[in-house]
């Protein structure tokens, strides 16, 4: 069954607690970061150009990709993917290669340059399939991927 992704305008706690269980079991900390970030509002994917973005499959959130203005960059025409996660029932299976499609999609026009970080050599593999080339040396970014010519 493939997914299907929106944007997400909200973010209730019991549709995002499944994904921060399991991403929790794995170790992995950046899911509940996501959801209270945006139940703070510090975080809500808000500002021109950003966007959250859901996976569901079957009504239930299964996945879920971000875009927000890089924080670490100094130029406002960078745009960051953040907090890709997918959980471990529906990987494999297209949905996290549909979010960052969309989340790519989303930025053109708004960002010049897209950066990353992961640690995950199987997600590093996904977007550097998608397009996205290493960028080793910078303590924030692994992967960036060119958009359009800087303005």
């Amino acid at each position: 069954m493939e997914a299907r992704i929106e944007r997400l305008r909200e973010l209730p706690a019991d549709r995002m607690a499944p994904l921060i269980t399991e991403s929790e079991q794995g170790g992995v900390r950046f899911v509940r970061r996501l959801a209270e970030e945006w139940a703070s509002g510090r975080n809500r994917f808000d500002r021109p150009g950003e966007a959250l973005f859901g996976a569901l499959t079957g009504g239930h959130l299964v996945g879920v990709c971000g875009l927000n203005v890089d924080p670490y960059a100094a130029e406002p025409r960078v745009g960051r993917v953040r907090h890709l996660y997918v959980l471990t029932a529906h990987r494999r299976l297209g949905v996290g290669h549909q979010l960052v499609v969309t989340v790519v999609a989303a930025a053109h026009g708004p960002f010049a340059m897209l950066r990353l970080s992961t640690g995950n050599p199987e997600a590093a593999r996904l977007y550097e399939a998608l397009g996205f080339r290493r960028h080793p040396g910078d303590a924030h970014c692994t992967h960036v991927m060119e958009l359009a010519a800087a303005r």
